[in-house]
């Protein structure tokens, strides 16, 4: 065996493959945050997500309108999640455990009222791989980005999107006030309430999103707690990211890369599995130590009292 066994291009394509899940749910969470609700539910709003766009493409036959309903599975649980948060001022850790916790059991008892199994899915049609006809030519990078999934590119366009987004709009500039400054904005005229909701919503949408992409973008079926604590880890790679959609997106691509690296190393048999697969958990906590305490959160997240 030799270093180009682990090291190629198959596993820098694996990365891209799997840092989409992990960005889009990452990205999500920046905009929650940027309003100042903590969306910890990214876990169970991704696992809903998978579970619904895969539901709706066994039934419709359309993978596409399986992603549709991932999407506005994401919206409804943002819903709740900003009124149990924003009208209720509800803590804001126990709304999001509350919502990964109801994710587990109501994904698995629908599975199986479905298909008559707790455990998985029939398979379903999934979305197929696209090229891009000039990027696919180009050595290397070709190989790399130039045949994915739909939702894979999508990533791509929601990240530099939510950056112009974020930084250089009107809309984006009530955003991140109403996180840093809730009381100065609504001086200035701002719907606080509406501002925190939006945040909120396209925050799920995004989890569910990424929910789409594992079960119909990178699969063809439900498997109970296929997130795997991918949530969790998008919730990493937003504060090592510090909130910014760039940054979140190069954080996504090195937990993407670790995960890729412990399915090669396991496929190979290097190290013993339980290592293997605590590879990107260990990086998760090594990064979360070494950066938290010098990140500055974007917001108090505290419920705004108006007076």
């Amino acid at each position: 065996m030799n270093i180009t066994d682990i090291i190629n291009i198959g596993l820098f394509t694996a990365t891209i493959r799997m840092a989409t899940p992990i960005a889009l749910a990452a990205v999500g969470g920046m905009f929650s945050e940027r309003v100042g609700v903590i969306n910890i539910g990214l876990e169970g709003i991704m696992l809903t997500g998978a579970f619904t766009g895969v539901a709706t493409s066994y039934y419709t036959r359309n993978p596409w309108l399986g992603v549709l309903a991932s999407v506005f599975s994401g919206a409804l649980i943002g819903l709740l999640h900003g009124f149990l948060t924003v009208t209720l001022k509800g803590n804001q850790i126990v709304s999001g455990t509350g919502i990964n916790i109801l994710a587990v059991g109501v994904t698995a008892f629908m599975c199986e009222v479905i298909w008559g199994s707790r455990g998985a899915s029939e398979s379903v049609p999934a979305l197929n791989p696209i090229s891009i006809p000039i990027l696919k030519e180009i050595p290397i990078l070709g190989d790399i980005l130039g045949t994915h999934t739909p939702i894979v590119y999508l990533m791509f366009l929601i990240i530099f999107l939510s950056q112009i987004l974020l930084f250089r709009t009107p809309f984006g500039l009530r955003l991140r006030a109403v996180g840093e400054n809730p009381a100065a904005a609504d001086t200035a005229g701002v719907d606080v309430t509406r501002i925190k909701y939006i945040g909120i919503i396209l925050s799920c949408m995004l989890a569910g999103l990424s929910g789409a992409f594992l079960s119909l973008g990178n699969l063809n079926l439900f498997a109970s707690g296929m997130s795997g604590g991918r949530g969790f880890i998008a919730l990493a790679a937003m504060i090592f990211g510090r909130w910014m959609p760039y940054g979140t997106f190069g954080a996504s691509i090195l937990f993407g890369f670790t995960d890729a690296l412990q399915i090669r190393l396991q496929s190979i048999g290097l190290l013993p599995p339980q290592i293997i697969l605590s590879i990107p958990y260990i990086i998760t906590i090594i990064v979360l130590a070494g950066v938290v305490r010098k990140s500055t959160p974007p917001s108090d997240y505290k419920p705004y009292e108006k007076r």
